[in-house]
């Protein structure tokens, strides 16, 4: 028979896998008496997890939602962090995106009631992989609020500061923004609220660190499309300088002199096909062709360009760049 301890775990495992437990069933699968049941049960209630009783013809056990978080877990500002962290697991690229949704939902099940709205209502777009953790970081209590307002379709109201005290920006510039949030987004690390905006008139992305909601928000909104339907697509081509459909400004395609699986872990969102064992077609994208050419260069190999014939002149600007380089 398992310590005390270790069963006191898997029967909690068992009450966070399903909604309701027969205490027969419960029994078997640990192996032990009902009467062991109860005793466990009534343990786990000690230590503040809300273990109810059901009705039924051999009655059975309940993981219910208390009116607190069960102690040594978490603080009220701890499991919207963790919730935070886990909606935007996906973002790691480390491929636990199904762990985190399990994950998400035990701890929510367990949440009082004020703290899965607020859990609920922060929708959050990964884009792109995260890199080192930017500096300064936004505030959660920010990350909520703008989720909230994207949620409930209301109006926002927040002050902007502009990039830096130095910028010339007009008096207009520098007053409060009102904006149609839609999405709150992650690229890099950072955090972005993707939002219309009622004065421009256009799309905008902002810093969630740089923003400072005001209150009340405002009248409740009809969401928008954001251009070509996908938010992902949307955000990454505002990052790489496009006009919003997410393709790079500059597009071409090489072949390599190496193995697709020598370029596939180093080409980011590009696209390659194995050719042979030494072989392989690249197609990838940059803001620039001098940038494309330059990033195609770090795989130092042989590369026959296929086109576009923007690509091959970049290869020769650059190429006469580095010999006058080597000259000097």
């Amino acid at each position: 028979m398992a310590t005390t301890s270790a069963r006191l775990l898997s029967l909690l495992s068992l009450l966070q896998a399903r909604r309701d437990w027969p205490g027969r069933l419960l029994a078997e699968r640990l192996e032990v008496s009902a009467r062991t049941v109860r005793r466990d049960v009534d343990r786990l209630r000690e230590l503040g997890y809300p273990v109810v009783a059901t009705k039924g013809p051999d009655g059975g056990y309940r993981l219910d939602a208390g009116t607190e978080l069960p102690p040594l877990l978490f603080d009220d500002d701890q499991a919207v962090a963790l919730a935070v962290a886990l909606r935007t697991a996906a973002a790691t690229g480390a491929g636990i995106e199904e762990a985190a949704e399990r994950a998400l939902s035990t701890v929510r099940q367990v949440m009082p009631a004020r703290l899965r709205h607020r859990v609920d209502s922060l929708h959050v777009t990964a884009v792109g992989r995260a890199g080192a953790q930017p500096d300064p970081q936004a505030d959660p209590r920010v990350l909520v609020a703008l989720g909230t307002a994207v949620h409930a379709r209301e109006v926002l109201r927040f002050d902007y500061p502009p990039a830096s005290p130095d910028s010339g920006d007009a008096p207009a510039e520098r007053s409060p923004r009102r904006v149609q949030p839609h999405h709150l987004v992650t690229w890099g690390g950072r955090w972005y609220l993707v939002a219309w905006d009622l004065e421009r008139e256009d799309w905008r992305t902002f810093r969630a660190d740089r923003i400072t909601p005001r209150t009340p928000t405002g009248p409740r909104f009809t969401p928008r499309d954001v251009p070509g339907g996908n938010v992902a697509a949307f955000v990454a081509g505002r990052f790489r300088g496009s006009d919003g459909d997410g393709d790079w400004p500059c597009l071409g395609e090489v072949i390599l002199d190496l193995p697709a699986a020598a370029v596939s872990g180093h080409a980011g969102d590009g696209f390659v096909e194995a050719l042979g064992p030494d072989r392989c077609r690249l197609v990838l994208g940059a803001w620039s062709w001098p940038g494309l050419a330059a990033t195609i260069g770090r795989f130092d190999a042989g590369v026959q360009v296929v086109g576009p014939p923007e690509l091959r002149d970049a290869f020769a600007h650059l190429a006469r760049r580095f010999a006058d380089a080597a000259e000097r």
